[in-house]
């Protein structure tokens, strides 16, 4: 069987040197090419680099979260790298927005090229242009969409200054939830960059109180829609309206207009799952749908669960038939068609039993158990219509033994990493699931990064890999797939989405129901010190 940079080779005709660290340190972007042209057959990699050392943050004087009137605390560190991060044991709200970069990779992993998210931190970008930031460390964050007619890529940030604190949590300024310790508001953005390098932003007033995962463009049969995953609440039961409409499953209209032009609207939900749909008791309104990875298949809009305390973990999609799933479980109906409108909701009902009618299944054949601590799906990539592949993140559990030197119920994780899902007989099956080389639970170093305890947390800071979460791929012409996920982690650092992390690579048998022997995971990228890498895409080409 060919390995990854041959079976790579064999597809795109031209790979890149062989991996190699991301150029980056903290508040160094690493090189600046953006007038490098995005190539067809290359990858773009999401990646946010900590600039928070000068935020105002004093250890034991300021308060958090900003502008709070209720649960206030005080910093426990200051802003210095990485110690900043156990705050997050004081201030379950904490985090720092950060610029990000999209860089341009051979499927090897080498650089091409950097282009720089706009941000305040530039020359020429003053509150009223257009920007956009991320989270340092909202670990769900930043994933990359290939629209459906391959001609942009799509994630999610916020309209927000860099260096600013709690933003993630903050409200949206059109859904303001009274009873959110986090008083804060930020739009969420969908960015959208066009193969010719150009950007477009759109603002949402979706995901208040928590955070958009991700974005993807439909412009298939005359379509231009957005579809975004996320969650949204983080105060008091009952909710706001706007709350229980504002999470999961969204849609909106993609803009051309300035940001500071556009004016949107309340929440548009294009889905909706109610754990009542299986038969189950009613739990809190709205957080059936924490989703985290989205994808487009064969006309069908797919969605992850893979986290919170409620619902269930699993891999949903839209029923645009209302035939598929009567029960809650199905398959997508042949020849359905992709959503283009909101769904049209009974607002009357939203205390009472959240968004109605629901019109989203779990794909027949994954789990239904409520409250799952082994099953956390966040990025899928379908490779054809019977194979499907699934990210799964790992439990996040940083159990460590010193006698082995390892986080112990991360090694000891069956399902963690990449599952490979065949349909059969008219219901998905797990076939098997791929660690080989990821070497899971097992410390890693990072130059210039603390070796030694956290002395917050009692345990090691060196990271070790936890699962997957966003993945894409590419099948190649001699019956194989290529499949490039980012890794989640598990330390003792005060946030673990703090973690330096990697890109890796693997190939598969695409025919294969049991594993074949001599398959595992590369390292193509690793993030450096003060730098988390978070999506992976194929670039836009049209």
């Amino acid at each position: 069987m060919l390995g990854l940079a041959a079976a790579v080779a064999a597809a795109v005709m031209a790979v890149g040197s062989v991996g190699g660290a991301s150029a980056g340190v903290g508040g160094n972007a690493g090189p600046s090419r953006s007038g490098v042209p995005l190539q067809p057959g290359n990858l773009l990699v999401s990646r946010t680099v900590y600039n928070g050392e000068s935020t105002n943050l004093e250890a034991g004087k300021t308060q958090l979260p900003p502008g709070c009137t209720s649960e206030c605390v005080t910093a426990s560190d200051g802003a210095t790298y990485p110690e900043v991060w156990n705050n997050d044991g004081v201030d379950a709200n904490f985090g720092i927005t950060s610029p990000m970069y999209l860089d341009q990779v051979t499927p090897s992993g080498s650089l091409v090229g950097t282009i720089e998210v706009p941000n305040s931190t530039q020359n020429g970008v003053p509150a009223t242009k257009d920007q956009m930031v991320t989270s340092f460390s909202s670990k769900s964050e930043g994933a990359l969409n290939l629209s459906t007619d391959g001609s942009a890529v799509t994630f999610m940030g916020y309209l927000a200054p860099v260096g600013a604190l709690d933003v993630s949590n903050a409200n949206t300024p059109g859904v303001i939830d009274p009873t959110n310790p986090d008083t804060g508001a930020a739009y969420r953005v969908i960015a959208e960059l066009g193969a010719n390098g150009k950007f477009h932003f759109t603002k949402t007033n979706a995901f208040s109180g928590d955070n958009g995962r991700g974005a993807i463009l439909n412009r298939e049969e005359g379509a231009n829609v957005l579809y975004m995953a996320g969650n949204a609440g983080n105060g008091a039961s009952p909710q706001p309206d706007g709350i229980i409409t504002g999470g999961g499953a969204q849609i909106a209209t993609p803009q051309t207009k300035a940001l500071v032009a556009q004016e949107p609207g309340l929440p548009t939900p294009v889905g909706a799952f109610n754990i009542t749909q299986l038969g189950q008791k009613q739990d809190k309104i709205g957080k059936d749908t924490n989703f985290r990875g989205v994808t487009i298949y064969d006309n069908v809009l797919y969605y992850t669960k893979g986290s919170g305390s409620n619902g269930v973990n699993a891999v949903y999609f839209v029923d645009t038939t209302g035939r598929a799933c009567p029960n809650g479980v199905g398959l997508p109906e042949p020849g359905a068609k992709l959503p283009t409108e909101p769904l049209a909701y009974e607002a009357e009902k939203l205390q009472e039993s959240g968004i109605t009618p629901q019109n989203m299944c779990i794909l027949k054949g994954f789990p239904t158990a409520l409250k799952s601590k082994a099953s956390f799906p966040f990025g899928i990539w379908f490779a054809n219509s019977t194979t499907l592949y699934v990210a799964d993140e790992g439990s996040g559990s940083n159990e460590y033994s010193t006698a082995t030197g390892t986080y112990t119920k991360a090694a000891a994780q069956k399902t963690a990493g990449l599952q490979k899902w065949v349909l059969e007989g008219g219901s998905w099956r797990l076939a098997y699931t791929l660690q080989n080389g990821l070497e899971l639970g097992k410390p890693y170093t990072v130059a210039g990064y603390p070796t030694g305890n956290n002395e917050a947390t009692g345990l090691p800071w060196s990271p070790a890999t936890d699962g997957l979460r966003n993945i894409t791929g590419r099948v190649n012409p001699d019956g194989t797939a290529t499949i490039w996920g980012i890794t989640s982690t598990v330390s003792g650092n005060g946030d673990q989405g703090a973690d330096p992390n990697k890109m890796v690579g693997i190939t598969d048998q695409l025919s294969a129901t049991s594993q074949p022997a001599g398959e595992g995971f590369q390292t193509t990228r690793a993030a450096g010190f003060g730098e988390v890498l978070r999506g992976v895409s194929l670039t836009p080409t049209r």
